[in-house]
């Protein structure tokens, strides 16, 4: 009953931000823990009294065996809940004095907090990039088929950091070898990659990558599922930035209200959901 109350008790924000996420995971056949069924039910129950009778969108996910036709509560609630709201392009680049970086490595709350604890860091953002649809939503990279990833653009300053100390944070906190999964994450919007802007940045990025599967080839790499890098390297595309209840949101208190430390140089543990 506890549980209920808290979850009865959660932000609008964030029941907008998680259910979405369960919902994919429901479409894959996932099998959710007690806790999450119960806020995916909150989730959906506190959409209700907006349903419509109109058609449902091919990409909207849909959860178990529901009819893609008729009067269906769940399938209108579904529709209300993924209204096309356009995410913005990032600019191609970084403010004076500044550069950027783009990278992918699952959801993008807790990789968003590790780069936002690296010293010389200036911003981050979440956001969508290395996909085809031009307006993407949190809802729509969910279900999977607009090809883009989560992913966290980073703005630093070169005479604080540089890209190899980036590169560095990303495969600390990103398993490499796993293809469109993170942990119990699983999907094409849940792969890692890395997305650079420049030659230099590719340059860096390759030889990131050979040293790392070294590792992985010697077993002196930290512990993850697989044995050869897999993430993506390719040239940097159109960044959507993602809504703002996604910007920061460990940082703000996730799921959960208990604000994680961003600061520079945190080493304390990331809670991915907060």
């Amino acid at each position: 009953m506890a549980t209920t109350q808290l979850l009865a008790q959660a932000s609008t924000q964030i029941t907008r931000a998680v259910g979405p996420k369960l919902i994919a995971a429901c479409s894959t056949g996932a099998t959710l823990p007690r806790t999450h069924r119960a806020q995916l039910h909150q989730y959906k129950v506190s959409h209700r009294r907006s349903l419509t009778t109109s058609a449902v969108p091919t990409w909207v996910p849909f959860i178990g065996k529901q009819k893609k036709q008729g009067n269906n509560a769940l399938l209108n609630w579904a529709r209300t809940t993924t209204t096309r709201m356009s995410c913005q392009v990032a600019p191609k680049n970084a403010p004076a004095g500044q550069e950027v970086a783009t990278f992918a490595g699952g959801c993008f709350w807790g990789v968003e907090l590790a780069f936002q604890r690296v010293p010389g860091v200036v911003k981050t953002s979440v956001g969508y990039t290395a996909g085809k649809d031009t307006s993407p939503t949190y809802n729509s990279v969910c279900s999977g088929r607009t090809g883009h990833t989560e992913a966290v653009q980073v703005y630093y300053d070169p005479k604080e950091t540089d890209y190899p100390a980036l590169l560095d944070c990303f495969f600390e906190h990103v398993d490499p070898t796993t293809v469109n999964r993170q942990g119990n994450d699983m999907g094409t919007q849940y792969r890692s990659g890395i997305y650079y802007h420049n030659e230099e940045q590719k340059a860096a990025a390759e030889k990131a990558i050979e040293e790392v599967n070294k590792k992985l080839q010697s077993n002196a790499f930290r512990r993850v599922l697989g044995s050869k890098v897999v993430s993506e390297l390719q040239p940097a595309s159109d960044y959507y930035i993602a809504e703002d209840y996604h910007q920061q949101y460990l940082e703000k208190g996730g799921n959960y209200g208990r604000a994680q430390n961003a600061e520079k140089g945190a080493t304390d543990k990331i809670r991915c959901y907060g």
